[in-house]
């Protein structure tokens, strides 16, 4: 390397190092503000917890005496039900995401954002960030309310945690495509109904409440390796014993992928409306 080249590598560098400084202080003061509004309105929380609550609750107390899963494990249907809840939850405390970005680009506060030196991935990565805080509240909520109604973990605690620490990193990718969803929509209400478009399929055509063999031969292949079903099989491997590196390592791989497209989409998208 020439004394010239090298001189220009020491300028370039601090200035990256510094850009990704301010990229992260960024991120930070979005993270913060979006966890303010949620503390000044903490309906925001109860609004994701009412619908896994109303699922442990129905498929409990009402369609679990006749739904059978011999086939697939010999444990109390509420220890096959509740790992599916947690991911459910999941996506009932990220999906607020759409809505709230929908909110922020009709009411012009990109605009403004897009006026400050700011980062300009530091808006999207701030939401995911106050996403994955909200997330750890919520799902402690759910794993309480689950122990309440019977469920019980059969491997070790070291296993269940790692499970639930599993179930966040799904949470936090799936919050970039709730981002995406809301940047393009621009609504919150056709964000609202966009998401459902998406979520709604995934979670009912899933292992979430029956096993995959008692669907319909043409929708096993679909069900049993979308990305809800391989998280849910991975949680109840973790909490209920049985092969899980597979499943655990299939979770990993949607999460990235779903992380390398709509996190970059998410960016051009906000750039392109600029």
């Amino acid at each position: 390397m020439t004394r010239s080249s090298f001189v220009a590598v020491s300028i370039e560098s601090p200035r990256l190092g510094t850009r990704l400084a301010d990229g992260f202080e960024d991120t930070l003061t979005i993270a913060k503000r979006d966890l303010i509004d949620v503390w000044r309105t903490p309906q925001l929380l109860a609004t994701s917890l009412f619908g896994p609550i109303l699922f442990v609750l129905l498929f409990r107390y009402v369609f679990g005496g006749a739904i059978n899963i011999s086939s697939v494990t010999s444990y109390p249907y509420v220890d096959y039900l509740m790992p599916a809840i947690f991911v459910i939850t999941l996506f009932f405390g990220v999906m607020v995401t759409a809505t709230g970005l929908a909110s922020d680009v009709q009411s012009g506060l990109l605009e403004r954002l897009r006026a400050l030196p700011m980062a300009r991935y530091a808006f999207m990565s701030g939401r995911t960030v106050a996403d994955l805080v909200r997330n750890v509240v919520i799902l402690a909520f759910a794993v309480g309310f689950g122990f309440l109604v019977g469920f019980r973990v059969h491997t070790s605690a070291t296993l269940f945690l790692l499970g639930m620490l599993l179930a966040l990193v799904f949470g936090y990718s799936i919050s970039w495509f709730f981002c995406l969803v809301g940047l393009v929509f621009g609504n919150p209400e056709a964000a609202d109904a966009g998401a459902s478009f998406v979520v709604l399929p995934l979670l009912f055509a899933s292992s979430a409440f029956v096993p995959v063999s008692s669907m319909p031969s043409w929708l096993q292949g679909f069900a049993k390796y979308q990305p809800v079903s391989v998280t849910i099989a991975a949680m109840r491997a973790l909490s209920l014993g049985g092969p899980a590196a597979s499943h655990v390592w299939q979770t990993l791989a949607w999460c990235a992928g779903m992380v390398a497209v709509c996190a970059p989409l998410s960016v051009w998208w906000y750039k392109r409306s600029a």
